[in-house]
């Protein structure tokens, strides 16, 4: 990640970029305390697999701009999801019955919603 940027400025870009592309119910979880993988998870939900495309690419256009990176993408758009690993901060993208499915708020309840 670049030294010069903040880990809540990347989480907000992130955010942001979401809301930019009309991303549902989108949540931040601090998971800080709680895991040694990551600080922040950065969840929305995505209406169909384009929207789902759209808001992956802003949120990699957006925090290019800052010159921060991922480290790792997984999944795709025919798999209804798609994560992208920036170290700190790791983004989640679902389509909707995707994001009831694997329910990450449930499984990181203990973490703190910002």
């Amino acid at each position: 990640m670049n030294k010069n940027i903040n880990i809540e400025q990347v989480v907000e870009t992130a955010r942001k970029a979401m809301d930019d592309k009309k991303a549902e119910n989108i949540k931040v979880i601090y998971i800080g305390e709680i895991s040694s993988v990551t600080d922040y998870f950065v969840i929305c939900s995505a209406s169909n697999s384009s929207q789902l495309e759209a808001i992956v690419d802003n949120v990699s256009e957006e925090l290019g701009k800052l010159s921060v990176y991922s480290k790792k993408q997984e999944g795709n758009r025919n798999s209804g999801w798609i994560l992208l690993d920036y170290g700190d901060v790791v983004v989640h993208v679902f389509q909707r019955e995707d994001r009831e499915f694997y329910n990450l708020e449930r499984i990181w309840s203990d973490g703190k919603f910002l």
